[in-house]
């Protein structure tokens, strides 16, 4: 009796020290602060513990030496992704992956636990699966210098992972292992809707929300129209009834954006436009740089909530879209590789921004842009975001790779492409593509030396392939996937990346004082090839007086010239 009196007695207050609060890093702090990495772990852990509806588990490697994470909010306590499938549509998240911009991280925390505990609406067709930090490298890295224009948090992480790799252009590369982990990530959840949370640079407006959305038209057919006409609207609608407006992100620098603004093209080296090369719709958050911290968080967990929202209604519907999206990459049909903005599609659009201008600069004399925030107007911009096809290929039935080839097959392995492997030495005939002109980047980017503008031309020929050699079938989920990359006019394709810059280079040659004779004799002997030599030099004054030049000529045009350079080794089989 006497240990009842004294509870009863006991301070509502002594209840409450001793119940979880389950706050976050980000509630805790002055509203300018971040988790660290090792705490947002930390309370993952903890919610996984004390929540049936929460699991933690540890994936893949990354770069930094630490494993990535995935959460799975699921109140039905099912966490088998096979089984989820059968009754549910799921949303991945990605948070981290440029840890500076923290925005998605402490976002998530904060959604996770309302879910947990029936604060907002728990979804009852849908699965949230969130990568809690993608970039750990980074995110060990804590500064607060780093990130010079953007207004907080107080201390946070690097762009560079922990080799330095930028992890939003390497989701084809797959340089590193934070980019092979994600993949395993991605076709192990198989999302049907993908966030990747940001913050943004570039021109300053009033919204603090602004987004990227995966490219309709890169979508294709019936996915496409839905994602741009009827899902992102209606996001976007339920988030103005909350009083957040929001606007495309804003892809101008250094300019004041009332002339208008194109739709940024997310190819496939982003996540986003990873994802849509296996028909997932998926946006980028990009909150503004320069509001503040808290806000951003919010309008941040807002658009998550939302999404998750129209998903849990839609569910179905999205899933038919995704099935069907196949449809429109069957075998000789035409697939885009390179697109140019269509500049006489407008679109007119509401845009919130401020008055700018320019002033001579205190530092060094010249202009300079300023915007002026007690300025703020509203007006109607003209907003591009259609995009016309200039590069196109007819879809193959199927690629042939050699075994050789055996760091691109990985990558297609890792990505879920399947694979036929010869059982015996196979004789086809195929279409197959010597590579003519190209240019190279002059400087690094992202570990490479890209290659762009990349010209060809296509034989059809028979070619003996080897046991153990790949056949790669078109018609599979991951179609898109895999024309992107085999083809090598890709703007991310394997050949753009100097995934086969080997075949560039001769490994072969000749000394011109044996060779002479040779020619000489190649000339004699070939009538045809020796009035195709001396038109040559009659027409081409440059040619007609190298005589380095001369005897290349002729060597490129005799059966001594090696036949791989310049070969690309995948070859397409089109009926």
């Amino acid at each position: 009796m006497k240990k009842l009196l004294v509870l009863l007695l006991l301070p509502a207050a002594f209840f409450a020290q001793n119940k979880p609060m389950y706050t976050t890093p980000f509630e805790n702090g002055n509203g300018n602060q971040t988790g660290t990495y090792d705490q947002t772990i930390a309370w993952f852990q903890k919610l996984d513990k004390d929540f049936e509806s929460v699991k933690i588990i540890q994936m893949g490697p990354t770069d930094s030496g630490l494993p990535l994470h995935i959460v799975i909010f699921n109140p039905d306590k099912e966490f088998n992704f096979s089984e989820i499938r059968k009754t549910k549509s799921i949303l991945l998240l990605n948070n981290g992956i440029h840890p500076g911009e923290p925005d998605g991280i402490d976002a998530t925390m904060m959604l996770y636990r309302d879910l947990a505990l029936g604060k907002v609406a728990i979804p009852k067709n849908t699965v949230v699966v969130n990568i809690p930090v993608y970039n750990i490298g980074g995110a060990l890295n804590r500064n607060s210098n780093s990130r010079a224009n953007q207004n907080g948090p107080e201390s946070y992480g690097f762009r560079g992972n922990a080799r330095n790799y930028d992890l939003n252009r390497d989701f084809v590369k797959a340089d590193t292992k934070n980019a092979r982990s994600f993949a395993e990530i991605f076709h192990t959840v198989k999302p049907d809707v993908f966030i990747d949370n940001h913050v943004s640079n570039g021109a300053d407006y009033q919204y603090t929300l602004t987004y990227i959305e995966t490219h309709h038209q890169k979508l294709g057919g019936t996915l496409g129209q839905y994602f741009k006409n009827e899902m992102m609207p209606a996001i976007l609608s339920s988030l103005k009834a909350k009083g957040i407006e929001a606007t495309p992100y804003v892809n101008v620098h250094d300019a004041v954006p009332d002339n208008g603004f194109t739709q940024f093209m997310d190819y496939p080296r982003y996540s986003t436009g990873y994802a849509s090369l296996f028909a997932v719709p998926g946006s980028m958050p990009e909150t503004h740089m320069l509001k503040k911290y808290a806000d951003r968080v919010k309008v941040t967990y807002e658009y998550m909530l939302e999404t998750i929202s129209y998903l849990d209604k839609n569910t179905q519907t999205i899933k038919e879209h995704r099935l069907t999206n196949r449809d429109s990459y069957m075998p000789g049909n035409r697939y885009t590789l390179q697109w140019q903005i269509d500049s006489a599609a407008v679109t007119l659009q509401p845009f919130l921004g401020y008055e700018g201008s320019y002033k001579p600069s205190a530092v060094t004399g010249q202009q300079r842009l300023y915007y002026d925030r007690t300025k703020p107007f509203k007006k109607v911009v003209k907003y591009y975001r259609e995009y016309t096809p200039t590069l196109e290929v007819n879809i193959p039935k199927a690629y042939v790779i050699p075994q050789s080839c055996w760091n691109v097959i990985d990558l297609l392995k890792l990505n879920n492409i399947q694979l036929q492997e010869l059982q015996q030495d196979t004789e086809m005939e195929v279409e197959s593509y010597r590579i003519g002109t190209y240019e190279t980047s002059k400087q690094p980017y992202e570990g490479h030396y890209p290659h762009s503008n990349v010209q060809v031309t296509a034989t059809k020929r028979k070619v003996l392939f080897h046991k153990g050699d790949f056949m790669i079938d078109t018609q599979q989920p991951g179609v898109k996937y895999i024309i992107e990359m085999l083809e090598p006019q890709g703007t991310d394709s394997f050949f753009a990346w100097n995934f086969f810059d080997a075949i560039l280079q001769q490994k072969e040659y000749f000394s011109a004082y044996v060779f002479e004779d040779t020619a000489e004799k190649l000339l004699k002997e070939n009538p045809a090839l020796k009035t195709e030599f001396d038109n040559k030099k009659l027409n081409d004054k440059a040619f007609a007086w190298n005589p380095e030049a001369q005897l290349d000529w002729i060597y490129t045009h005799s059966d001594y010239y090696e036949k791989s350079h310049m070969e690309y080794p995948v070859y397409r089989i089109l009926k």
